[in-house]
C-alpha cells in the first residue's frame, strides 16, 4: 500500500468533511467522526459514500 502523506493530507470524509486516517494494514481510511471504513483498492482510495462500512469500536 502505498499512498502519499500528500493525498492523505487532502482527502476528507464525503460525508462529514472530516479528516480520514488509513488503517494500519492498508486496506482502508477511517473517518473517526462518522465511524466509516472507506476500502482502498489497487491502492486507489475509493471515497464514495455508497463503498463505505460502518464500524464498530
Amino acid at each position: 500500500m502505498v499512498l502519499s502523506q500528500e493525498l492523505l493530507a487532502i482527502l476528507a470524509c464525503p460525508a462529514c468533511r472530516g479528516e480520514v486516517r488509513l488503517l494500519e494494514d492498508g486496506s482502508g481510511l477511517v473517518c473517526p467522526v462518522c465511524r466509516l471504513k472507506y476500502p482502498v483498492r489497487d491502492d486507489i482510495p475509493v471515497m464514495l459514500a455508497d463503498e463505505a462500512e460502518e464500524i464498530s469500536e
